[in-house]
């Protein structure tokens, strides 16, 4: 039996964070991301518009797309980093986090252009940098309520979902030492290191010593916390969805709406975008009713720009290297595959509308070059 967790963080507590913190790769994860599980000889026309490099370096998953498709004879790949532009060749890219004021509700959009205007785009890095600061303040507010620092919500959540007192015990302690390790490093930690999946990190770190059964409860229950903290995060400090289209728009850059099911209102919103994803692997049941949705917008005119049909694959790359569970959704995601374009039933919708993904890659393509 595990020996009961001390307060203090333990060398293996450190050396635990700076694993899951670390974004230097090391030989053998190298050559396990450039080296895809899977190659796709049919598929000619690759169109991966969402998708996070995160520390991965970007030669390696440009090696790791390339073996995955060897036969594409068409193509557009943008990464879309969280809150930070990234470039991939021709193009730059990033997944904003915003509000709607409409409906007051966080909402996110893709952004993707041409990288040589990125010199254009000073005004919306200010504001992705601004958005990266405060979005970084959730993990805090995360690791407050679960230490225990804001009992009252803790017990509410608590209470909520039954969590037995054991595991509430692991979650603080184990919230308090992540809190001191943090403060600890403050000062050599990357900005990207400070997420809500570094708790999920740092307690999948303790399975070794304390064991599944137990660890799996306080996942289960860290995650009912952090949602109630996403759910009562302030969306005010968050720039306007309006706002950034209005940016992005004013050097030439495309705008699509990512997974709507998460924020539903938004396809009533009338913003100028380009199109949004109707199939995603956490958003998968309205395909074909969002197909649909966009075909009746574009037969009635009711939008200034034709609404495309987008499919994103919302590959994490660091996923492949930290996750512990190698059959997990997020691990098996890869770039610039989406199942559904390939869905009978799905195509039947899409040829209806006039849509496939050789048209959605020449038009947006033109429009990103416009």
């Amino acid at each position: 039996m595990a020996e009961a967790p001390t307060e203090a963080p333990t060398e293996e507590d450190e050396r635990a964070f700076f694993a899951i913190t670390a974004t230097q790769l090391t030989p053998e994860e190298e050559a396990f991301i450039a080296a895809p599980s899977e190659v796709l000889h049919r598929q000619e026309r690759v169109l991966a518009l969402h998708w996070h490099p995160e520390y991965v370096p970007m030669e390696l998953i440009k090696k790791r797309i390339e073996a995955t498709f060897p036969d594409c004879a068409q193509s557009l790949v943008i990464p879309t980093q969280h809150n930070q532009i990234t470039t991939y060749g021709e193009f730059a890219g990033v997944e904003v986090d915003c509000y709607s004021s409409g409906f007051n509700q966080k909402v996110q959009l893709l952004i993707h252009f041409r990288a040589e205007r990125l010199e254009r785009a000073g005004v919306l890095a200010a504001m992705l940098a601004h958005t990266a600061r405060y979005r970084a303040t959730q993990l805090f507010e995360f690791l407050a309520v679960l230490s225990g620092r804001d009992e009252q919500r803790l017990s509410q959540v608590a209470a909520d979902t039954g969590a037995a007192e054991e595991t509430i015990r692991f979650a603080r302690l184990h919230a308090r030492k992540l809190l001191t390790l943090l403060d600890k490093h403050a000062g050599v930690l990357p900005q990207d290191a400070l997420k809500n999946k570094l708790v999920r990190g740092f307690l999948d770190a303790q399975r070794p010593r304390y064991g599944e059964r137990l660890v799996t409860r306080v996942q289960a229950f860290a995650q009912a916390v952090k949602l109630r903290v996403k759910a009562q995060f302030p969306m005010q400090y968050f720039y306007r969805a309006s706002e950034v289209i209005e940016e992005a728009r004013g050097f030439g850059a495309g705008v699509v709406i990512p997974h709507p099911e998460q924020f539903w209102p938004i396809l009533l919103a009338d913003y100028d975008v380009d199109g949004c994803e109707v199939w995603n692997p956490q958003s998968q049941r309205y395909t074909e009713f969002l197909i649909d949705t966009l075909a009746r917008k574009n037969r009635k005119g009711w939008t200034e720009r034709r609404q495309l049909v987008f499919m994103g694959d919302d590959t994490h790359m660091s996923e492949k290297l930290r996750n512990p569970d190698k059959t997990s959704d997020k691990v098996l995601r890869e770039i610039g595959v989406q199942p559904a374009w390939e869905d009978i039933g799905i195509r039947k919708r899409l040829l209806a509308s006039g849509m496939d993904r050789a048209c959605v890659i020449n038009e947006y393509t033109a429009r990103l070059s416009a």
